[in-house]
């Protein structure tokens, strides 16, 4: 598909439709993003007659590693099949891209040698393909520095030239691959007046021409995708090998390989030219109906994939999720939607008081220097919640000498922001940044009335910080290569408590004069001009702050704070003693 086609368009016309509504309904950043894929998802799904394989493209094509956006594959899947289904009823349940294909199936071994060699052939023909659009990209474009239009212009007028002299690179509904798979562009006359070696040299020059032409007209920047053209050039490789074999062997090569290489070959260049191999087989199986060749589609679109990845036309996929700024928090929010209210919250609320206590009284438990939220309460029942700046607004009030008739029931706030014991602490988080509240009250989800306890936000801190510590230790425990970095860690904490400004940390070994003595006996601090913070075991451990009254051995090293110069209080105390 040298002109602009259908497929690659409308892949990012679906996402920005996904967006687009994600932002009318002023949707979360997390939810737009999965909004983006679910549209991206059901116009591949739609457009290449592939639900199954849509979803996939889709969760899959953000990142070069076979890896998929796991939190949109359930919606994207839903997408999928919505798109498909309403684009199928309006233009009708066509039968697959290519005919006669459903009837092809995998029965001999002997043939994996053949697809053996149709991968390499996708990876590299996806190579030449990235350096077609790279070279017109980054290198032809920037060179000549004119308007888009123009380049754009000079780009189809190129890409026309191409086309006069080979025609077939224009074929933008598989026309053309249809009548190589049926072989009726290969009729018994021509082939015995021409060869095979003559189908084979066609078929490879239309791959050539056609990574040319789609780099020049896609490059150039004309609106087009590179989806429809990644699929017929794999149809044509997988074309090229079958009359390559049939050169080789024409009277012994199976016709049902040569029509098979071609959907096969398909997936093979979209795995490697988009970097999604599991979801390329799938797409072509349903695309093609070509469900008996799943075996050779895997080998294939494995092989290509891992030649050709790193030449990829996607030029903004990260690696894998744990590169993507998106997915920084996860290891957090996973450990948060991971524990539940009722394990964190604080049951017996000591700020516990009645609606007829006095403001005098409720003073009186207000703790210099805290902020207190107190609860009020009556028969195991919640009635509403006096802040800190409840009383604050009392206290500063006129009204504040009549404190003694003012009671709780009068201070409080009756409707209030509530979780239950079964929330998850990250949905209690949002709960928190909504309300801009320090603590909540915890209700029974089936008896609201039911008050169960608080919880604050700080301990949903504390926690935190406390698995993090837990997830430290298993990970040190589990990994030995992990474990050989435990102490440097230990010593990096230890070097951000400590000023380098006139000095700088130093990991010494033990000077010969000071071994068998301790620090205190060396007076290490005044004869090297160091001081230790702390000393690193045999064992790799760090004790800290280092035992002075200890003996020091050859096998420990001293981390330890060098000065440049000597500290002032040392260069004081030698001059006082010089004077004397």
């Amino acid at each position: 598909m040298a002109r602009p086609g259908l497929e690659g368009p409308i892949a990012a016309l679906g996402a920005a439709i996904g967006s687009t509504i994600g932002k009318l309904f002023r949707l979360t950043v997390h939810e737009r993003r999965i909004l983006l894929v679910c549209g991206c998802a059901a116009a591949i799904g739609a457009i290449f007659r592939c639900p199954l394989g849509g979803a996939l493209f889709a969760t899959g094509i953000l990142y070069s590693e076979p890896e998929f956006e796991s939190d949109a594959i359930v919606p994207s899947f839903v997408a999928s099949v919505v798109g498909y289904s309403i684009y199928m009823q309006l233009w009708g349940y066509s039968a697959p891209i290519l005919e006669g294909v459903i009837d092809l199936h995998f029965t001999s071994g002997k043939d994996l040698l053949w697809y053996a060699m149709l991968g390499p052939m996708c990876g590299i023909t996806a190579i030449f393909f990235s350096v077609c659009m790279r070279t017109v990209e980054t290198q032809l474009r920037p060179r000549f520095n004119m308007p888009v239009w123009m380049t754009a212009a000079i780009g189809g007028l190129c890409t026309g030239a191409l086309a006069c002299m080979l025609p077939q690179v224009m074929d933008d509904r598989y026309h053309f691959v249809q009548g190589v798979l049926d072989g009726t562009f290969m009729e018994a006359e021509s082939v015995k007046h021409y060869g095979y070696w003559m189908w084979a040299g066609l078929f490879g020059l239309i791959v050539i021409v056609k990574c040319m032409a789609t780099g020049l007209t896609v490059g150039s920047g004309a609106p087009g995708g590179v989806l429809g053209p990644s699929v017929f050039i794999g149809g044509m490789v997988g074309a090229t090998l079958g009359a390559i074999g049939l050169a080789f062997f024409p009277d012994s090569f199976p016709e049902e390989l040569r029509q098979a290489l071609i959907p096969v070959g398909m997936a093979g260049v979209l795995a490697a030219t988009m970097r999604v191999p599991i979801a390329s087989m799938v797409m072509v199986t349903e695309m093609t109906g070509s469900y008996g060749l799943i075996a050779p589609l895997m080998i294939v679109c494995v092989t290509s994939y891992l030649i050709g990845r790193g030449w990829g036309l996607n030029h903004e996929q990260l690696r894998s999720a744990a590169d993507s700024p998106a997915h920084a928090a996860d290891p957090v929010i996973h450990l948060l939607e991971s524990t539940r209210v009722s394990q964190v919250m604080t049951k017996h609320w000591p700020m516990t008081i009645t609606p007829d206590m006095s403001l005098d009284e409720i003073i009186a438990r207000v703790q210099p220097g805290t902020r207190p939220v107190f609860a009020v309460t009556k028969d195991g029942q919640l009635k509403g919640i006096i802040s800190a700046s409840d009383l604050g607004h009392v206290v500063g009030a006129d009204n504040f000498l009549m404190a003694s008739v003012i009671v709780a029931q009068d201070l409080m706030t009756e409707n209030v922001a509530f979780i239950s014991p079964e929330d998850d602490l990250f949905s209690s988080l949002a709960i928190f940044a909504r309300e801009d509240h320090e603590v909540l009250p915890v209700l029974d989800l089936g008896d609201r009335s039911k008050w169960l306890g608080m919880l604050e936000r700080k301990a949903i801190v504390d926690h935190l910080h406390e698995r993090l510590a837990q997830t430290h230790t298993q990970a040190f425990s589990e990994h030995e290569g992990l474990g050989a970095l435990e102490a440097d860690l230990q010593v990096d904490q230890l070097i951000l408590g400590v000023s380098n400004t006139h000095a700088n940390i130093q990991k010494l070994f033990v000077p010969l004069t000071a071994v068998g003595k301790s620090l205190k006996q060396c007076d290490f601090r005044k004869q090297f001009n160091a001081q230790v913070i702390a000393i690193e075991m045999a064992d790799g451990s760090i004790q800290t702050p280092p035992d002075l009254d200890a003996p020091l051995r050859t096998d420990q090293r001293l981390l330890t704070v060098v000065w440049d110069t000597p500290p002032a209080s040392d260069t004081q105390e030698d001059d006082e003693a010089d004077e004397d």
